[in-house]
């Protein structure tokens, strides 16, 4: 894990060769404190300046939907989400998953009229919309 730091908040730094990775357990509890710590680190770039929501959106989808499904909720089981910065290409966040995996072209669509008013399944929808590119790999489980 790279532990450098701009500790002046106004100005960026070049987030180039930055690589990291974080580890947690299958609680959902841990989704909104590992968020915020990827988050704070990755607004501290240059990387996605003006696109912090899109990517901090996207980001708690796919790592609550790797709780969720792919540990199904289960403490003993953990996701890893890797984040690598590059100048030229942007942010690659990779979220991996102890599950089976899921074929994400078979997950309903949030706007057909029959799961407009559903309390989930928005989440695979949100991170396709937010993202320039998302791949899933290992059946859906990365």
């Amino acid at each position: 894990m790279d532990t450098s730091r701009n500790d002046d908040a106004s100005t960026p730094v070049d987030c180039d060769g930055i690589e990291w990775s974080v580890t947690l357990n299958g609680d959902v509890e841990r989704v909104g404190p590992v968020i915020s710590e990827i988050m704070d680190r990755v607004r501290n770039t240059k990387v996605i300046h003006d696109h912090e929501f899109e990517v901090e959106v996207a980001l708690l989808e796919a790592v609550a939907n790797a709780v969720k499904h792919g540990c199904g909720g289960d403490p003993e089981k953990h996701v890893t989400v890797q984040v690598v910065c590059d100048a030229d290409v942007g942010m690659r966040v990779t979220v991996r998953d102890p599950g089976p995996g899921f074929d994400p072209d078979e997950v309903p669509s949030p706007l057909e009229e029959e799961n407009l008013l559903g309390t989930s399944g928005r989440g695979v929808f949100l991170i396709r919309r937010l993202m320039d590119e998302v791949r899933y790999e290992d059946n859906g489980a990365t």
